[in-house]
């Protein structure tokens, strides 16, 4: 009779321990499917770049004299001829894709672009969703207005007044978060935000300081009130996040360009004819060297 009963307790513990065994083992399943769905991400390795012979870089098509498309349909400007660069140095054809700043870090995680080339300020916040390289460019927040109403403070900030800045940027988020009365009138790209301004839809425009002195040079009637809003950032190649033989590459590569000041020439090339001599040595990095 013990015997039997010392049987049946030892028969109903391994199903127990069967049943526990499966329920943890599905439960372990479950954790790893879900933390796989959360950290799938998209990219191509530098290997499959060089032998698929194309890179895919996301630049601004509206964006002068950084990234835009010219009358005969080529595209320009500062990242445009580091972007060119690389595309020699690796050895393959560069394809641009148009972006906006707003889908910036999407068309990294779904895998539309390698790199993005396109003024990407790099910030704690998208230092979550991509991986950035050695910064090749310096920059600050400005706010240029109409001279017949320059803002020189956003302290003073009218509160039926509303401001300029497109969706995506860190002027978004700078203003968001240290200015939540003012109120914001959001633009998808650069040049719908110029226009609002030009059609007088709100009293300025709050942008990266190279942008909007930019502006103030090439359209008369605007001043840049505000030269430096925040703190000063620099702007860097980013990569979909993981990615790191591309990231390891392009930082190699700009690290062997400082012998030859290749962002000097870049410069030189593309916007000194905006911002003259004054600006370069406040504007360039070289090497990934900010100090």
């Amino acid at each position: 009779m013990k015997k039997q009963k010392l049987k049946k307790a030892a028969a109903l513990a391994a199903v127990v321990s069967t049943v526990f065994a499966v329920t943890a083992c599905g439960s372990k399943a479950d954790d790893s499917s879900s933390k796989a769905e959360k950290s799938d991400t998209v990219y191509r390795t530098l290997q499959e770049i060089k032998e698929d012979g194309t890179i895919n870089i996301g630049v601004f098509s509206d964006k002068n004299p950084f990234g835009y498309v010219d009358e005969n349909g080529t595209y320009q400007g500062y990242d445009v001829y580091f972007a060119n660069r690389i595309g020699e140095d690796l050895g393959v054809d560069v394809n641009f894709v148009s972006t906006e700043a707003a889908n910036r870090i999407e068309y990294l995680q779904t895998g539309k672009v390698d790199l993005i080339l396109s003024n990407f300020t790099i910030t704690d916040e998208r230092k979550e969703e991509v991986d950035f390289a050695l910064p090749y460019m310096n920059v600050a927040l400005g706010g240029v207005s109409p001279d017949s109403h320059v803002i020189k403070s956003l302290d003073d900030w009218d509160k039926d007044d509303q401001m300029i800045v497109i969706s995506g940027t860190t002027a978004e988020t700078y203003l968001t978060e240290n200015y939540p009365d003012i109120p914001l009138q959001k633009y998808d790209s650069y040049a719908t935000a110029k226009n609002a301004l030009e059609n007088g839809n709100g009293a300025a425009w709050t942008n990266d300081n190279t942008e909007v002195i930019a502006f103030a040079l090439q359209n008369k009637g605007y001043t840049v009130g505000i030269s430096q809003l925040g703190n000063k950032d620099t702007i860097a190649p980013a990569v979909s996040k993981g990615n790191e033989t591309l990231l390891n590459w392009i930082n190699e590569e700009i690290q062997s360009l400082e012998g030859e000041q290749f962002f000097h020439k870049d410069y030189d090339e593309t916007l000194v004819a905006t911002y003259g001599e004054e600006y370069k040595e406040e504007l360039v990095v070289e090497g990934g060297k900010t100090e």
